[in-house]
Parts: structure tokens; C-alpha cells; sequence
């Protein structure tokens, strides 16, 4: 497959990009620098670049099998860069008629923010990011692709144990967790596939 990766620079999306290149694929990744993603690989192309460049954006996206983004705020970052980075990859999917798009979310988005007094404290203790979450979510409902949203629980940076489940209607409880690393080998699973186009899994331990 004709991967186009947002992200890939990302604690998951490290994880995503090599399990990708291992599996034979064709990877185009966004970076902002040219050394934010150390791997060197034939079936690999950097496009250095930002969000705001949609001749860039467009270039990643263009040929694509699946658009892939696991990007996520960083300590000190925009808060919004999950729905502003949306705001240009739709466009570009549409420009290049691209038409899978999967994008990491976070279970407590959207309909599920009522899910239990856990899901609601954890809102409001990270209101800005669980924000940018439900603005994005609304963009890849209404982008007109075969999308996917990935709803996992808190992240570890545990290592992969291949023992997670998924479902719609998944409820992982306040002690869900589940690794990076479970989480990247889902989403390639999910693109590969093509599982869950139109819905939003919940995957946990």
C-alpha cells in the first residue's frame, strides 16, 4: 500500500512509521524538519513542510492508499493542531481525490464525553486538547472520505503485546490503558483491512 503518514515524528507515529516500512509499504510522511524522523528507508519520502503549505500538504497526500494522522498536541504546542492540521489534509484528500482517511482521536471525544464521571473529569482537567479532538472529529465526519476514527484510553509507552481489543461500542474503564505501540499496530491493521470506514472503534486492553 501507498501510505501518507501525519505525525510521523509523534510518540505513536514512530511506532506507525517503522511497522509500516517493515510490512513492505510505501510511506510519504509531512515533517516540519528534515531530522525529526531518523529512519532511512527506499520506500520512505520526507516532505519537509507545514500544514499551512497546501502545495506540501497535497504532495504527501497525493496517490495515497490511506492518509493516516496520529498527531497529537505536545508539551508546550498548540493546543489545536489536530483540528487545524485537519483543515488542510481534508482539503488536500479532496484536491488529489484521495479517499481513506484515518485519524487518532481519544475515547471521551465527541458522544462519548458523558461515558462516566472518569471520562467527564478527564475533560476537564484536559479541556483544550479533548476540544481540538471533538473539532477534529466533526471535520472527518463531514470530509465526504472512507474515514476512521481511533479512539484509544490513556497511552503508555509500554511495549507491544498484541492482546488489545476494539469494538464500537468498547468500554475501557477508568483503568484502560493501552501502549503506543498496541495503538500503531491497530492502525495499520485498520488501513491495511479496511475496517471501521464510517465509525470510530475504541481500542484498549
Amino acid at each position: 500500500m501507498r501510505l501518507a503518514i501525519f505525525g510521523a515524528s509523534g510518540a505513536t507515529g514512530r511506532h506507525l512509521l517503522r511497522l509500516a516500512l517493515d510490512a513492505g509499504h510505501t510511506v510519504t510522511v509531512l515533517l516540519r524538519s528534515a531530522d525529526s524522523v531518523s529512519i532511512q528507508h527506499p520506500a520512505l519520502t520526507a516532505i519537509v513542510g507545514r500544514f499551512d503549505q497546501p502545495a506540501m500538504v497535497e504532495s504527501v497526500v497525493q496517490g495515497a492508499d490511506a492518509v493516516i494522522s496520529v498527531l497529537g498536541a505536545r508539551k508546550g504546542g498548540a493546543q489545536t493542531i489536530c483540528s487545524d492540521a485537519m483543515r488542510s489534509i481534508v482539503p488536500a484528500m479532496q484536491a488529489t481525490n484521495s479517499q481513506r482517511l484515518i485519524a487518532l482521536s481519544a475515547y471521551g471525544a465527541s458522544e462519548t464525553r458523558h461515558a462516566s464521571w472518569f471520562i467527564r473529569f478527564v475533560r476537564w482537567v484536559i479541556a483544550d486538547k479533548m476540544r481540538d479532538k471533538d473539532a477534529m472529529e466533526a471535520l472527518v465526519r463531514s470530509s465526504g472520505t472512507g474515514w476512521t476514527l481511533v479512539r484509544p484510553p490513556a497511552l503508555t509507552n509500554g511495549e507491544a503485546s498484541g492482546r488489545y481489543r476494539s469494538g464500537i461500542g468498547l468500554t475501557p474503564g477508568i483503568t484502560g490503558r493501552l501502549s503506543r505501540a498496541d495503538l500503531a499496530a491497530f492502525i495499520l491493521r485498520t488501513a491495511e483491512s479496511g475496517a471501521f470506514i464510517g465509525q470510530a472503534p475504541v481500542v484498549s486492553l
